[in-house]
């Protein structure tokens, strides 16, 4: 392969991925929460860009709540446990009430919707949304790896007297459980950033240390999106 093909390759990967509304929020949110790792809630120009930044995000969003009310009323996938079909639909539902409020927040921060003190209950309303979304989604993640972790002991034991990385069945269940690790983390470190927006305990989770979590979980956001080579070429 040529150095040009190589290039058109990269740029064709590059294309693929900005062309999706929710990458382009996720490199928004980075901005946003680096900056407020910056100011660490003092006024200046690092506030500014975290303030207009997270405004403009929230046009990314809109009606964004579609997808999670759709995933509500969606059927689960065949032998998952009751417990986790539970709290799979609690996040769907409190996850897409935080995308609605989100959108009358908007409407109050553009200045369309006038009452501000109702904004801002709205605003922690929808925060509150997205802190119990994102507890749900890690006993979520944490159930469905220990499904994985006795699935893949059990094949362990099939496959004993072979090389068990040649078994396909196997990678993909090894690339399942290392996904859902990166999702656990994600979701965890997203109850600290939602504590921080919240001021729940502003003493230990500070606008520095809200910022320093935000970031990490949109650059793992990030990377979770980057669509496959293959994908690409297809494309």
């Amino acid at each position: 392969m040529s150095t040009l093909d190589v290039a058109r390759a990269e740029l064709a990967l590059a294309v693929l991925y900005l062309n999706k509304a929710e990458a382009r929020d996720k490199i928004c949110r980075a901005i946003q929460y680096g900056s407020k790792f910056l100011s660490n809630g003092e006024p200046g120009t690092a506030q500014n860009v975290d303030k207009s930044t997270s405004l403009a995000r929230k046009v990314f969003r809109l009606f964004k709540f579609v997808n999670d009310l759709h995933g509500l009323i969606s059927p689960n996938a065949p032998g998952t446990p009751l417990a986790l079909i539970l709290l799979g639909k609690s996040k769907n539902a409190l996850l897409s009430t935080f995308l609605f409020l989100d959108q009358i927040v908007w409407l109050g921060r553009t200045g369309i919707y006038k009452n501000k003190e109702r904004t801002e209950l709205i605003g922690r309303i929808s925060l509150f949304c997205w802190l119990g979304s994102s507890v749900c989604t890690t006993l979520v993640e944490i159930g469905e790896l220990g499904r994985l972790s006795s699935s893949m002991k059990k094949l362990e034991k099939e496959l004993k007297n072979t090389n068990k990385y040649k078994n396909e069945q196997y990678r993909n269940k090894l690339q399942n459980s290392n996904e859902r690790s990166l999702a656990l983390i994600k979701a965890a470190m997203d109850i600290v950033v939602a504590v921080g927006l919240l001021q729940l305990a502003p003493k230990k989770v500070t606008p520095r240390v809200t910022g320093a979590f935000g970031f990490i979980t949109s650059l793992i956001s990030c990377y979770q999106l980057l669509p496959s080579p293959q994908k690409a070429k297809t494309t």
